[in-house]
């Protein structure tokens, strides 16, 4: 790299991660993961929606590995870069449908802290989700929060290497 070029993601992304493949241990968590996928893809809500809101979870978390394999998933499935950079500012930002807002506020709502004495998710946010979002795909989207939770406990754990996909070893 000299000093007039950008850093790549080889010269600045960790060699190590902090711990090993949890999956070395705990082998059932493939079969966790196989199963959320499952049920998240089960069609009531977009792909693309599950995908913007764990980006936005990642992003919250403040977590490289997620939001660098987020990305690359939305870059996969051929969202613009306009909507991908937008995630971060998505409530002034024009790229987003009133669902794909509803569901981004319910992360929001779902994984900030709330200020003292009040709800995380207020009645509000959950009555404007539940306008674009019957009951499945409101527990669809539910399941999408958890699942990236899970994860996200294991990304600022074990700091896997950011990746651009699932088949890139990301533990060392």
């Amino acid at each position: 790299m000299s000093a007039n070029t950008a850093p790549t993601a080889e010269d600045t992304t960790t060699k190590v991660s902090r711990m090993q493949d949890p999956a070395r241990f705990i082998p059932e968590l493939s079969d966790v993961s196989a199963a959320l996928f499952r049920a998240t893809g089960n069609q009531s809500v977009p792909r693309t929606t599950i995908n913007l809101v764990h980006l936005r979870a990642g992003q919250i978390a403040r977590n490289t590995y997620l939001t660098v394999l987020n990305t690359s998933f939305l870059r996969k499935a051929g969202e613009s870069e306009e909507r991908i950079t937008a995630v971060s500012s998505w409530q002034d930002a024009p790229y987003f449908t009133a669902a794909e807002r509803a569901a981004l506020a319910l992360v929001e709502a779902t994984v900030q802290p709330a200020p003292h004495g009040q709800e995380r998710v207020t009645d509000e946010v959950y009555a404007e989700a539940a306008r674009h979002y019957d009951d499945k795909a409101l527990a669809t989207l539910t399941v999408a929060i958890g699942q990236i939770n899970f994860f996200t406990a294991l990304a600022v754990i074990g700091k896997p290497k950011p990746v651009t996909s699932l088949g890139d070893n990301q533990w060392d």
